[in-house]
C-alpha cells in the first residue's frame, strides 16, 4: 500500500559499526505499526504520539513517511503531507505544494548520515519533480539542547541536509517565518511542476497579510 504521490518504493542502507540502517519509503501504516519507537525521537511529541503520528500521515492520500530502521526500531524519519490547513500555504489549495512536515533523528544514531540518507531516498528516483515542496523551519522545534549546537549552527546543519536535494532558503512574508531571523523556508521546485503553480506558489509567498489569496487568481 503506498499513497499517490509515491511511485515505487525507494531503499537504501547505511553501515554502522553494530549493523545496518535500513532506510525506506513510503512505509503504509501497517509498516510503521509493526517498529518500536526509539525512545529518544521526542523533539515534536512523546515517541509513542510520535509513532501514531506517523501512521497518520502515511494513511493521508498524499502523505509520505521514509523511515530508518535499525534491526525492528524506528530511528529517524522524514514525513511530507500538505500543508496544515490553518497554516498560510493551504491557502488556494495549490495542487502540487507538499510539505516536508518533520525529520528527525535519534539522538544515538546522530553523525552518521541518517539525515542526509533519508532525505536521498525520500528524493530518489524524480519522485518528486511533480511537487513544489516546503519545509517551514521554526527554531523552537530545533533540537538544540539535544545537539548542543548554537541557533546559527543548527540551522546550517538543517540548510546542509536539505540543500542535499535541490531545497534552498526563499524569502517570504509570512510572518510565522519572520518572526526570528534564524527561521526560514526552504523551498524545492520539481521540474515537472506548471508554470500556473509556481506562480500562485510565488505570490503566496509574498502576499501580505491583509490580503486574500486564491489560486485561480493566479492562473
Amino acid at each position: 500500500m503506498t499513497s499517490e504521490t509515491t511511485g515505487l518504493i525507494r531503499e537504501s542502507a547505511v553501515k554502522l559499526p553494530e549493523g545496518e540502517v535500513r532506510i525506506y519509503g513510503p512505509a503504509a501504516p501497517e509498516e510503521i505499526c509493526s517498529y518500536e519507537m526509539d525512545d529518544t525521537l521526542d523533539c515534536f511529541r512523546h515517541p509513542a504520539k510520535q509513532k501514531k503520528a506517523l501512521k497518520e500521515i502515511a494513511s493521508l492520500p498524499k502523505g509520505q513517511v521514509f523511515i530508518a530502521c535499525f534491526e525492528n526500531v524506528i530511528v529517524g524519519y522524514v514525513t511530507f503531507h500538505p500543508p496544515e490547513p490553518f497554516e498560510r500555504w493551504s491557502e488556494g489549495n495549490i495542487p502540487s505544494l507538499l510539505e516536508l512536515g518533520a525529520i528527525e533523528v535519534s539522538r544515538r544514531y546522530r553523525g552518521f548520515g541518517l539525515a542526509r540518507k533519508l532525505m536521498e531516498v525520500a528524493f530518489m528516483n524524480d519522485a518528486m519533480e511533480d511537487y513544489i515542496v516546503i519545509a517551514t523551519e521554526y527554531y523552537w522545534h530545533w533540537d538544540l539542547e539535544g545537539t548542543g549546537l548554537p541557533i546559527w549552527e543548527y540551522r546550517k546543519l538543517l540548510e546542509s541536509v536539505m540543500s542535499s536535494v535541490g531545497m534552498e532558503p526563499k524569502e517570504t512574508t509570512d510572518p510565522e517565518i519572520n518572526s526570528h531571523p534564524a527561521n526560514v523556508l526552504m523551498v524545492r521546485i520539481g521540474k515537472n511542476v506548471s508554470r500556473r503553480d509556481i506562480e500562485a506558489f510565488e505570490a503566496l509567498c509574498c502576499r501580505r497579510e491583509d490580503e486574500e489569496f486564491s489560486y485561480f487568481d493566479n492562473v
